[in-house]
C-alpha cells in the first residue's frame, strides 16, 4: 500500500503591513516563505498573558473554520448565555442554558464545556512555564492527524504589562495577516471530528492537568500550517526575556490535554 504523502497549506504572498508608526512584519521579503506558514513579528514585547489569548484565539477560529463548531466561540457562548441575570460567563451559565436553546444538545455542551476548560488549564499553563509551542489536531490521534496548526513562539520576547504592546491590537494584527494569506478558503470542508492540544513547557513546570509526553513528536503526516509568532530584535532589552533561552532546549517536553474537543454541526 502506498505511504500517504504529507501536504501543506499553499498560501499566496503577503506584504509588510504598517500600523501608526511602527512595522508589522509578515515574512521575511529577503527569503522564500515557507510552504504552509504565516509569520508575524510583532513591533515589542508581549506579556505571557498575551501568548495564552493567541493560542485560546487561534483554537476558537481553527475549529470555525473548520467546520468543527458551527458558529464563532463567542456567538455560541452568547445565544447560550443570553438572559442569564450575570452578564459574565461561567461554565454552570452555559450549562443551565444549553437545556433552553435550539443550540442545546448534548454535543454543543460538551464542546464549550470542554473548551472553557481547556482556556481555564491553559492560562494556568502560560503562568507556569514559558511555551515555546502549541500543537492544534485535528482528526485522527495525536500521532497522525489529519491537519495540524502549529503556534510557534519561540521568538516571541516576554515583558511586563507596562513594557508590552497591547493583547488586543496584537490579535487584530494577528488574524489581519491571516486574513491576508487566506489560508482557509481552499481547503474542502472537514467532517465532525476530534480536536487535541499539545502544548511544549518545562519538564519541572509542575502542571497536574496536562499530561507529559516525554518521547513525542511532532507529526510529519497530514496537512499543517505553521504560525510564527516573533517580537522585532530591537525589543528584546535583555536575553532573558527571550522565549526559550532561559532554559535548555532539552529541558522542554510536550504535555497533551486530557480532553479530546469533540465537533458538532447543528
Amino acid at each position: 500500500m502506498a505511504k500517504r504523502k504529507s501536504s501543506v497549506f499553499h498560501i499566496p504572498e503577503v506584504s509588510i503591513l504598517r500600523t501608526r508608526s511602527k512595522t508589522l512584519r509578515v515574512g521575511n521579503p529577503a527569503t522564500p516563505r515557507e510552504p504552509g506558514s504565516v509569520s508575524v513579528v510583532f513591533p515589542g514585547a508581549v506579556t505571557r498573558e498575551g501568548c495564552c489569548r493567541f493560542a485560546c484565539e487561534l483554537l476558537k477560529h481553527v475549529l470555525h473554520q473548520r467546520h468543527q463548531l458551527p458558529l464563532p466561540y463567542e456567538q455560541l457562548a452568547h445565544f447560550c448565555s443570553r438572559n442569564v441575570p450575570n452578564s459574565s460567563f461561567q461554565v454552570e451559565d452555559v450549562i443551565t442554558k444549553l437545556h433552553s436553546t435550539d443550540l442545546g444538545s448534548k454535543k454543543c455542551q460538551q464542546a464549550l464545556v470542554e473548551l472553557e476548560g481547556l482556556f481555564q488549564h491553559l492560562e494556568a499553563m502560560f503562568r507556569l512555564t514559558l511555551v515555546p509551542r502549541i500543537l492544534i489536531l485535528l482528526g485522527g490521534n495525536a500521532m497522525n492527524p489529519k491537519e495540524l496548526y502549529e503556534i510557534n513562539l519561540e521568538g516571541i520576547c516576554v515583558g511586563n504589562a507596562e513594557e508590552s504592546l497591547q493583547t488586543s491590537s496584537c490579535v487584530r494584527k494577528l488574524f489581519h495577516s491571516l486574513f491576508l494569506a487566506d489560508v482557509f478558503s481552499e481547503l474542502q470542508a472537514l467532517p465532525v471530528m476530534g480536536t487535541t492540544v499539545m502544548v511544549q513547557g518545562h519538564r519541572d513546570c509542575g502542571i497536574d492537568w496536562f499530561r507529559p509526553k516525554l518521547n513525542y513528536k511532532v507529526p510529519a503526516r497530514g496537512r499543517k500550517l505553521t504560525v510564527n509568532l516573533s517580537c522585532s530584535e530591537d525589543s528584546c532589552t535583555s536575553p532573558s526575556t527571550h522565549m526559550g533561552m532561559t532554559s535548555p532546549w532539552e529541558d522542554y517536553i510536550w504535555f497533551q490535554a486530557p480532553v479530546t474537543v469533540r465537533g458538532f454541526h447543528e
